[in-house]
């Protein structure tokens, strides 16, 4: 990704399985959600992994997901939400940017 992100701003997150350890968990992989905040940029967590030394630093999300969007059958309240933090490469803001296209 080449541009930073903004709060409110939708995004997906890619639905990819690569091997090895990856901090993106599976439930959000292919899902849409809204960026709830920028928390700046680290050291690739994917890479100090390996050993390597994570550079370059990537951009951190808080990317916020409604839970009925991850799982269909939640019986809670359809206002309840999840926030994962996410690295920028895992993704990608969505064509409209609107609210409808996460459902």
């Amino acid at each position: 990704m080449s541009r930073l992100l903004n709060e409110g701003e939708l995004v997906r997150v890619a639905d990819i399985h690569p091997p090895g350890h990856r901090r993106t968990p599976f439930y959000i992989r292919g899902k849409v959600g809204v960026i709830e905040r920028v928390c700046g940029a680290f050291a690739n967590p994917e890479e100090l992994g390996h050993g390597f030394d994570g550079l370059p630093r990537k951009q951190l999300y808080r990317v916020r997901f409604r839970q009925h969007d991850l799982w269909p059958d939640y019986r809670g309240g359809a206002q309840d939400t999840v926030d994962v933090d996410v690295y920028e490469h895992w993704l990608a803001p969505v064509a409209d940017g609107t609210q409808e296209s996460a459902a």
